[in-house]
């Protein structure tokens, strides 16, 4: 169930219409974090948070952790500044603190087509790590053409253009509290 149709003007004459509200955000956090501190409660967790969209989610869920863990980021681009990713990703912040032999979460913010994920799991692996798992606030199923398995999902949601909650729109409205749909001022709902 999602928050669908409450529209919020944002900027200008842009809006949003809410998709995930705050509260569904939250609850779904702690129930992650919940299955998450089950099944590391006997391992070395190392959390590497994917920036930038992943930076509110991953602060969020380390907090509904009750564990010792060490969190690091990594940068990985594939979108430029447009909404389709352009199947080719980048490193462009490494890690600063060694995985090797650690139990590795990698916390996104959406999966889709997963081919930045595909890259960024394979330059993770070639630093040792005991084991890694992936946790995506969002999953898109239909747009996948990977096979990267997803081991905690907060929401599985349409082939739409979201933000918010450190999804972006050319690197703007990260700072909503919600995940939206954003609606430009001429109309078009982006995809």
């Amino acid at each position: 169930m999602t928050g669908k149709g409450n529209v919020t003007a944002i900027s200008g004459s842009d809006t949003v219409e809410v998709y995930l509200t705050e509260e569904q955000i939250r609850a779904k956090v702690a129930e992650l974090g919940r299955r998450i501190e089950k099944d590391y409660a006997d391992k070395d967790l190392f959390v590497v948070a994917v920036l930038r969209g992943a930076i509110f989610f991953a602060c969020d869920l380390v907090r509904a952790i009750d564990l010792p863990l060490v969190l690091d980021f990594v940068q990985i681009s594939s979108y430029a500044d447009g909404t389709e990713s352009t199947g080719r990703a980048k490193i462009t912040k490494e890690l600063d603190l060694s995985i090797k032999d650690k139990d590795v979460l990698v916390v996104e913010d959406i999966a889709d087509t997963r081919h930045t994920l595909h890259n960024l799991l394979s330059f993770l692996r070639s630093k040792f790590p005991r084991s890694i798992r992936v946790c995506a606030l969002l999953n898109k199923e239909e747009r996948k053409e990977r096979e990267i398995p997803l081991d905690y999902v907060g929401f599985e949601i349409e082939n739409l253009f979201v933000i918010g909650y450190g999804l972006d729109y050319a690197q703007r409205y990260r700072n909503l509290p919600f995940v939206g749909v954003l609606r430009l001022s001429d109309g078009e709902i982006l995809s």
